[in-house]
């Protein structure tokens, strides 16, 4: 099956309460999402509840312009729903301990300096934009990405 995705970061966690809504908003736009009327064959994950991930089969049928269109004004409706930013390219996720931690791009030169995140700490790439990726390509040590300008 080919899936076509998109990876958006949440700025912050949310709340249980804000939680629950927010994913009911996720499934409902999925369940909603078209292309040229066409009904698309949609999900979306919360991978450990920061990292959204729409998918759609295109197997089935493609997302189209107007689709994507789409899905960008309901993210910009969730980031004004729930105070949060999911736009913004310039916020790193990265893994401690098993768990996703977010922090803006500006601040990763001092967590190296501080030793709490190293050139091997594996950092998700956002940019990937097939389900196939996200086991082979979405976690990459921190050396291997973009971030590496920040290495001494």
């Amino acid at each position: 099956m080919k899936e076509r995705i998109w990876i958006y970061t949440l700025s912050h966690e949310l709340t249980n309460e804000q939680l629950v809504d927010f994913k009911n908003r996720c499934q409902s736009f999925v369940n909603g999402w078209t292309a040229h009327d066409v009904s698309l064959d949609a999900s979306f994950d919360l991978y450990q509840n920061r990292l959204l991930i729409f998918k759609v089969n295109e197997d089935k049928y493609n997302a189209s312009g107007c689709s994507i269109d789409k899905q960008l004004r309901f993210v910009k409706e969730l980031e004004q729903a729930f105070s949060i930013e999911l736009l913004n390219r310039l916020l790193v996720a990265y893994e401690n301990n098993n768990q996703v931690e977010v922090v803006k791009a500006s601040q990763i030169k001092d967590l190296l300096a501080n030793n709490i995140i190293t050139a091997s700490t594996l950092v998700f790439d956002n940019t990937i934009s097939e389900s196939t990726q996200l086991t082979s390509k979405w976690k990459q040590p921190l050396q291997s990405t973009w971030l590496a300008k920040y290495l001494n």
